[in-house]
């Protein structure tokens, strides 16, 4: 026999006699990973007992997107009343008044930090412009840099010099930070989503709405690989800290997590019916958190891909992003205001396990 595991199905074949036996046992190691891949540990399971649930309110309209700075002291929002926020966040609770950064002249739809700086910040927007931001000078604008077309998608690069910008025509523009301008354009031939550097730089992971990752070697832009990873549009990806895991979620409603050496399938995590909006890993990559049009945040242990926890969100999930401090969660979704929550469409989630709640 020949076997071959897709998905939960073994797609067996006869070759010769005398080659049953090996194809057999090699069979049975293959579905014997895939049982332990189904378990979770028991630190994994009891880790989010008693996760605190708290709300920041703020905004005027619907909220965007969400991103925490390096230390996980500063949490930055963009809403549809073309503003972005700044918060300072210790352990889950907001401290203080919030910084207002107003400018754009349309939907702020990604934010993002320098990643080596905790000051820095960068917004883009339907308005066809990035922002650049620095909270040490209040909410005075460093920079404001034209691009070719309305933004959707925002990536750092590790060194802090270069930002990649995605816009509705599938352009990516490279913004070079110490000149305050883009510096080169490319255009893709399909629909380009989200993007992710590698941890060392060296590489620009590109999602299509072709159910490909495009990997490109970085400063080259020397395209390396075009990975199938899903049957429809891949819509969003994240890499562990380490550089060694890629996730990757698309309109299929599966997330595939990729090994970035061999780039081969680790497994799929198929608990959502819905298409999947956003990944991201959590400190040290220990766990997965998948918002998707479903109502719940799905967050598995990346290690097996399976349920550590589920989160009830009550609406559609847009953004989240895990601290890098603590395990602790910021979402935005699609909620509805209610006589419960009036404040539900214009402001943060945050679910977690403060680090100061920790014996």
């Amino acid at each position: 026999y020949e076997g071959v595991i897709v998905g939960n199905e073994v797609l067996v074949r006869v070759t010769s006699t005398k080659q049953r036996r090996l194809h057999l046992d090699t069979l049975a190691s293959h579905l014997g990973a895939q049982r332990r891949s189904s378990r979770v540990s028991m630190s994994a399971l009891t880790l989010f007992d008693g996760a605190i649930s708290r709300e920041i309110a703020g905004h005027k309209k619907k909220v965007h997107c969400v991103a925490w700075n390096l230390s996980g002291r500063r949490l930055a929002s963009g809403s549809v009343d073309q503003s972005a926020r700044v918060w300072d966040v210790e352990h889950g609770t907001c401290l203080g008044k919030e910084l207002e950064l107003k400018g754009h002249s349309d939907s702020v739809d990604q934010v993002c930090w320098d990643p080596t700086s905790g000051d820095r910040l960068a917004t883009v927007s339907g308005d066809k412009s990035l922002r650049a931001w620095d909270v040490r000078s209040g909410s005075n604008c460093v920079a404001a840099i034209n691009t070719s077309g309305e933004n959707i998608n925002l990536a750092w690069h590790p060194d802090g010099v270069t930002i990649a910008i995605g816009d509705r025509e599938d352009l990516v523009s490279f913004v070079d930070t110490r000149k305050l301008r883009v510096v080169s354009i490319r255009k893709f031939p399909f629909e380009v989503n989200e993007m992710r550097w590698s941890p060392d730089g060296d590489i620009l992971w590109v999602t299509t709405g072709t159910g490909t990752v495009e990997v490109h070697a970085w400063p080259s832009s020397r395209k390396m690989l075009s990975m199938k990873a899903h049957t429809a549009g891949c819509y969003a990806i994240d890499v562990d800290p380490l550089g060694r895991k890629l996730a990757v979620g698309g309109a299929d409603t599966l997330v595939s997590m990729w090994d970035t050496e061999e780039y081969t399938c680790l497994y799929t995590v198929a608990r959502s019916g819905k298409p999947v909006r956003v990944v991201r890993f959590s400190k040290g990559g220990d766990f997965i958190a998948t918002g998707s049009e479903e109502h719940f945040i799905d967050i598995a242990d990346s290690q097996t891909g399976a349920c550590a926890a589920k989160l009830s969100t009550g609406a559609a999930t847009n953004s989240l992003a895990w601290s890098p401090s603590e395990h602790i969660l910021a979402y935005v979704g699609d909620a509805q205001p209610s006589k419960i929550d009036r404040h539900a469409r214009t402001s943060i989630r945050i679910w977690g396990v403060p680090s100061d709640t920790m014996t």
